[in-house]
């Protein structure tokens, strides 16, 4: 070979044909939309993938579920893909929420150092496909529930909705449980309206509780009679009991000048549903609240929706005291702990000499060596605004004695009856103390999971 020869084949300009590298991979139409969107190379080939294998269509993702992957980096987003492909979306109706999901699990496993457990039992496909072909129902599941039914087929029944007293809470659930054993169980009391699984989406697992709404009261009831403390599996009892929801928001941060009237007519602007407002007023000035109320709304699914509109930030305004609205602040970051005790410190110590300051959620203690010092402060400061808001500065009450021995008491006799229990158990049928704030304790001797209450999981996708 001579050495021009071999120096074209070097620089690959030989004479042997190159190989054909222009059999590009095929893309669906969308795909230049998702790089307009903003996609990277490789997360829009991925996604288009997708598309093209027919998982999920274009239409199905909206405009939320692409800015919110655009959010993470490639090797981050190209992850979220997998799980999501590799997740069962047969059951899946609304796919752009369930993505938004998997990219909210994918956020929590990556803050607690966890990986995607590849060993998760998931549920018997073959047994809930057989199920739902038996009774026609649906099946919707997204992260964080599985929710059968809701409606039920015209042929189960066709009334309106159910109301108040027709739900039932189910606890104490194995976590590797599905529909195809609870629902032969309940469907035994009466005609069913849904059952809605709460899921674990870091695990995959359910978590340990449901919720079956049935079509009548006398259904609902029957299930408690029939189900509560049932041996769902050998050793595995079950807890039932009429579920109670709870159609209440607690708001803080309300400028203590605002009226029920002006509250009711705030929140009626950016959230349907609302029934009531409860506000409590000082003591000692009936005109003045007390800087936070609560919301009654006509239901828990409307309670849920408030919620989510006003943690989400929407009707923005709502709570910045300078445009007379109320409700949840919006405020631009501020230091925390002991950076805000510094900027108190600061502020005050021109006053007099300071012994301490403590600071304690949305209000703080100022401790003065002198009188003068803290008459003074409060002359200067009162109504003044501190880090953009405005403060409200009184004298405080000196320390209550009894009140202290009272509650030193409490604590005593509250200490002395766990030990008792501990040390001289009770009768086998009174259940044991529970502690915390778990709700239902007497009720069969178990509690509700401490975010039963939390509203997330069941009207939330996102």
């Amino acid at each position: 070979m001579s050495e021009d020869m071999a120096t074209d084949h070097v620089n690959g300009n030989g004479t042997e044909e190159p190989m054909d590298t222009t059999a590009a991979v095929s893309h669906s139409e969308h795909f230049p939309a998702l790089l307009e969107a903003g996609l990277l190379q490789k997360v829009a080939e991925k996604l288009d993938e997708l598309y093209v294998a027919g998982l999920v269509a274009h239409s199905d993702l909206d405009e939320r579920a692409i800015d919110a992957l655009k959010e993470f980096n490639e090797d981050g987003a190209l992850q979220v893909l997998v799980q999501f492909k590799e997740s069962d979306l047969s059951h899946v109706q609304n796919k752009s929420a369930f993505l938004c999901g998997v990219m909210k699990t994918y956020r929590q496993r990556e803050k607690q150092g966890t990986k995607v457990s590849d060993s998760t039992k998931g549920p018997d496909e073959a047994k809930i496909k057989e199920l739902l072909d038996r009774t026609n129902y649906t099946l919707d599941v997204t992260t964080g529930q599985r929710k059968y039914g809701g409606p039920p087929p015209e042929a189960v029944y066709s009334g309106p909705q159910p109301n108040v007293g027709t739900e039932i809470f189910v606890g104490k659930i194995p976590r590797d449980l599905f529909e195809d054993e609870l629902v032969p169980l309940f469907e035994k009391a009466g005609p069913i309206w849904d059952l809605r699984l709460m899921m674990d989406p870091l695990s995959g697992l359910n978590r340990g509780y449901a919720f079956v709404t049935f079509c009548t009261k006398e259904a609902a009831q029957e299930a408690v009679k029939l189900c509560n403390n049932h041996e769902i599996r050998p050793g595995k009892h079950i807890g039932v009991c009429i579920s109670v929801a709870n159609n209440r928001l607690f708001v803080g941060s309300i400028p203590k000048s605002k009226t029920k009237e002006q509250i009711v007519e705030e929140f009626a602007k950016v959230t349907e549903g609302l029934s009531d407002v409860i506000l409590y007023h000082q003591p000692d000035d009936k005109k003045k609240n007390r800087g936070f109320c609560f919301l009654e709304y006509e239901d828990h699914k409307t309670a849920a929706q408030a919620r989510r509109r006003l943690m989400s930030g929407e009707g923005e305004g709502l709570g910045e005291r300078g445009d007379g609205g109320v409700g949840r602040p919006h405020r631009r970051p501020r230091p925390r702990g002991h950076g805000q005790e510094e900027i108190l410190e600061k502020s005050f110590s021109q006053f007099g000499k300071l012994e301490r300051v403590k600071k304690l959620k949305d209000y703080a203690f100022i401790h003065f060596e002198e009188r003068d010092g803290a008459v003074k402060a409060l002359e200067e400061m009162n109504g003044k605004e501190l880090e953009g808001e405005p403060i409200e500065i009184v004298f405080a009450k000196p320390p209550d004695q009894k009140r202290k021995e009272r509650k030193a008491q409490r604590q005593a006799a509250k200490t002395q009856m766990y030990d008792d229990y501990y040390y001289y158990p009770p009768p086998p049928h009174m259940p044991p103390p529970v502690r915390g704030r778990g709700r239902g304790g007497n009720r069969g001797g178990y509690s509700y999971p401490p975010d039963y209450y939390g509203y997330e999981d069941y009207y939330d996708y996102y």
